[in-house]
């Protein structure tokens, strides 16, 4: 996950511009937020732990005066949610600086960084953003030669932009695993993780950034350039981003998400009929599946869980305590539209069951006489190496057990899941446009066998 957001400007306000494009993204991440800005002579940057608004106000975008910046919102999977892991990234040589926003994960961290570490190369931080940094700022060559090494060799997920003094460039991995898109405001190029970003700002959206590409920009314009590897690989955007992560109101490789999921909740509705009274979503994330699921079963729609819009995603909380607490915090059902009804339950997803099984619960104290659960995409049944903290095998629901076991442990009546086929046929896509690893255990780069998000924080984390 993670939202990366940038802007080069010389007549506009690329700090609040930037600010505003983070809080478009903030759903991408909410443990820590950063801008940098450069004006041609050095780059300044303000980063904390926190959300966007908690982070900035207007005395601090005050300090950040200059003709481009670069934002970032985190969410945590290598490297812990230390102030120290906050983004963008600074970087300094002689004669260089560097800022870089990251979102993704790397599959081949611990190699890189134990290989730059015997080099004599130092660490401020355990995350894997700062080893495409090392690679990029400690190189011999001008910004785009330090890009182009760096893209060489890590491997695994990366959509990420990177900001000297004087010129900006976003660059993303040849599977274009996690997405990045160009847009324009009034000629002056602006990149982003989603589209929805570009919408707050006023800029329109170009093109997505090809998997591979490298966009360069300066006072001279934008600059594409391809690389071999991205011409090798079969593109692989995380289809989670499709199912789930990204806003519904985004549009990524040519697809309106919020029709797409509105498709997924149709299919599931012809794949997996039920005799009810109500449809409700799990608010936010299942509104447009269930939107679908109850147009194409005629079953009439209803709101039957009131979301507290002041609590973030639990999903992305980083820690389980928190997570289950949150969940208790996030919804509250309406016995009056729930008490004597049979329910079915549209969500987008299942990874580990916690939060579905205290909804069914909630239902069920609210008075609804029947819950059926169903889900608009298929089991999730591996780990996520790209980015997403999805946890381990063995924490995943559906990772070993059928339909009916997962039934049982969540307390529903019944339990229904999107097909892959139903899924392909809702966005367009197979093995040769979506990444599916978390749906099929099939990778499109090699990984690791484990991949511990805190695995170098004993002995390398400075203590401050």
């Amino acid at each position: 996950m993670c939202g990366v957001f940038g802007i080069y400007a010389a007549d506009r306000d690329v700090a609040r511009l930037t600010y505003f494009g983070l809080f478009a993204l903030q759903h991408r991440g909410q443990e820590s937020a950063g801008i940098s800005v450069t004006d041609g002579r050095r780059i300044t940057t303000v980063r904390e732990l926190g959300l966007v608004a908690q982070v900035f106000d207007e005395g601090t975008l005050e300090t950040l005066q200059g003709f481009a910046a670069l934002g970032h919102t985190r969410y945590s999977t290598t490297g812990s949610s230390a102030w120290q892991n906050a983004q963008p990234v600074v970087r300094h040589r002689e004669g260089r600086s560097i800022a870089l926003g990251h979102n993704g994960n790397l599959t081949n961290t611990t190699e890189l960084r134990e290989e730059l570490e015997a080099e004599g190369i130092q660490f401020e931080t355990t995350s894997d953003t700062e080893i495409i940094a090392a690679l990029i700022c400690d190189h011999a060559g001008s910004l785009i030669e330090g890009v182009q090494l760096a893209m060489s060799k890590v491997t695994g997920a990366f959509a990420a932009i990177v900001m000297d003094e004087t010129q900006m460039i976003g660059f993303r991995d040849p599977d274009g695993i996690r997405p990045l898109v160009l847009g324009d405001l009034d000629g002056c190029p602006v990149l982003a993780s989603e589209s929805c970003a570009l919408d707050i700002v006023g800029a329109t959206l170009v093109r997505d950034v090809m998997p591979g590409e490298i966009v360069i920009c300066t006072t001279d314009g934008v600059e594409s350039i391809p690389t071999e590897a991205g011409t090798q690989h079969t593109p692989a955007l995380c289809v989670f981003e499709l199912i789930y992560l990204a806003r519904p109101d985004s549009k990524l490789d040519g697809i309106h998400l919020h029709g797409a999921r509105e498709r997924m909740g149709e299919r599931l509705a012809e794949e997996s009929p039920v005799e009810a009274d109500v449809v409700i979503p799990v608010p936010e994330s299942g509104g447009p599946a269930a939107q679908g699921y109850a147009r194409k079963s005629g079953i009439p729609y209803v709101d039957g869980l009131v979301k507290n819009r002041y609590v973030g995603r639990t999903f992305i909380q980083p820690d389980q305590a928190l997570r289950e607490l949150g969940i208790k915090l996030k919804f509250n059902p309406m016995p009056d539209v729930l008490s004597g009804r049979r329910v079915v339950v549209v969500d987008d997803s299942i990874v580990r069951g916690t939060t579905t099984r205290k909804i069914v619960e909630m239902l069920r104290d609210a008075g609804a006489t029947e819950v059926h659960l169903r889900i608009s995409s298929p089991p999730i049944i591996s780990p996520c190496f790209y980015g997403i903290d999805m946890s381990t095998k063995d924490q995943m629901i559906a990772s070993g057990k059928s339909i009916e076991e997962i039934r049982l442990q969540l307390g529903a009546d019944s339990l229904a899941y999107l097909s892959l086929e139903g899924l392909e046929a809702a966005t367009g896509g197979g093995d040769d446009r979506f990444c599916r690893a978390c749906l099929t255990g099939s990778y499109p780069t090699t990984v690791p066998i484990a991949a511990d998000k805190d695995r170098f924080e004993a002995t390398r984390l400075p203590v401050v």
